[in-house]
């Protein structure tokens, strides 16, 4: 599967929608990844995340066999399924409690492998919270698996990332934004 083909997937769920939006990170972007939209068609997403097992076990081998599969609720958890499904493992997530992440239905086995799933990286900042989460809890990292890469490969973490789709979508610093100037309405369709 190549990206020509993943973003004709991701039109066609209206997953990858056009406009003037607002990401979590702060940015301001005219193209927003609304992975939600892929991930109500489970047929698809588990077809997504298998592609992008598959392309995690090519790199490291031997080294993907995780104890357990964690993801930030909300975007992540479904991504997270899907992931540990084609992993043949278990998966658990971090659930939001006042603006954080913090772990409420599940323990991090001190010692025991994860890899982190999630839907969209910009700047990485719930993936970076998760992976804090199993460090302190005295879990092991051996990758992070997200579908879309929107940071052109510049979210970097100390463990290997996977992707299933690198962009790059335009985004600006919001007293920069030419969307703003312009009184483009703006768009908030993500998670809070």
């Amino acid at each position: 599967m190549d990206n020509a083909g993943i973003l004709k997937i991701m039109r066609k769920a209206d997953a990858l929608l056009d406009g003037h939006f607002e990401l979590r990170s702060g940015l301001h972007s005219d193209r927003y990844f609304q992975c939600a939209n892929v991930l109500r068609y489970p047929v698809v997403a588990q077809k997504l995340c298998v592609e992008l097992v598959k392309k995690m076990k090519k790199k490291m081998g031997a080294k993907m066999a995780p104890d357990a599969v964690i993801s930030p609720a909300m975007g992540g958890i479904l991504v997270g399924h899907e992931v540990a499904k084609a992993l043949k493992t278990m998966s658990i997530f971090a659930e939001k409690s006042e603006g954080k992440l913090l772990m409420h239905r599940f323990n991090i086995e001190k010692g025991r492998k994860y890899v982190v799933a999630e839907d969209v990286v910009t700047r990485g900042g719930r993936v970076q919270e998760v992976l804090d989460i199993v460090e302190k809890a005295g879990g092991k990292v051996i990758a992070i698996a997200v579908l879309v890469d929107r940071s052109g490969g510049k979210a970097k973490f100390k463990y290997p990332m996977f992707s299933l789709l690198e962009m790059e979508p335009v985004a600006y610093e919001p007293s920069k934004c030419p969307l703003c100037a312009k009184k483009v309405p703006m768009r908030h369709p993500g998670s809070k």
